[in-house]
């Protein structure tokens, strides 16, 4: 298997989850801006027509793309792990339910921060709906380890991948000290600093 992947885009939240798993692959980074392998040079259009990240190569050859579709699909290489409940169960739709929470008002909420070509009117109305989210996320970990409780999820994975962007812009996550504790115990999992050191994010 290929993880198609850039340092510290959302490709990390999948990455996270195969060092999770400990399930053997090979990690190739790409470079948006380029839309080539560092590596090779290559391409990456050939390799993944939507040009963006992540991409996972099958073993069949077959391309799996999409953050939520290839944490399930990785989840479901080992069950007994947990990291997505079982088919059928309320527990699993809560997980894609926060899974299509992460996507369209976490992920998506960033977007209008990483274009060059928005107003600065328009980030900070962008900036104002992430705080919204932000907000209830720290209502909802007031009492959690994590998004689903006791255990760490692939909703978990993604969640804290976006919500790392945060740094980057520079928004202070001080105020929403739920929030804020989530996101160190993430950072502390082994998985996770595998990734961050794979990705050069960490020492």
């Amino acid at each position: 298997m290929k993880l198609y992947y850039s340092p510290g885009a959302c490709s990390m939240a999948p990455h996270i989850v195969l060092n999770e798993l400990g399930l053997p692959y090979e990690a190739v980074e790409v470079d948006l801006k380029a839309h080539k392998l560092v590596k090779t040079g290559e391409d990456y259009y050939r390799i993944n027509p939507k040009g963006y990240v992540p991409a996972i190569r099958l073993d069949d050859g077959s391309l799996l793309t999409e953050v939520a579709a290839i944490l399930q699909y990785l989840a479901d290489r080992k069950p007994e792990t947990g990291l997505l409940a079982a088919p059928g169960s309320m527990e699993r739709y809560r997980i894609i339910e926060w899974l299509t929470f992460i996507s369209s008002e976490l992920h998506k909420g960033f977007s209008p921060l990483w274009n060059p070509a928005m107003p600065e009117a328009g980030k900070q109305l962008a900036i104002e709906r992430l705080k919204q989210r932000f907000a209830l996320l720290d209502q909802h970990l007031a009492d959690k380890e994590f998004l689903m409780g006791p255990k760490f999820t692939v909703a978990d994975a993604y969640a804290y991948t976006i919500l790392n962007w945060s740094y980057f812009h520079k928004l202070d996550l001080g105020t929403y000290k739920h929030l804020q504790a989530y996101m160190k115990r993430v950072a502390a999992r082994p998985s996770v600093r595998a990734t961050a050191h794979a990705e050069k994010l960490a020492a």
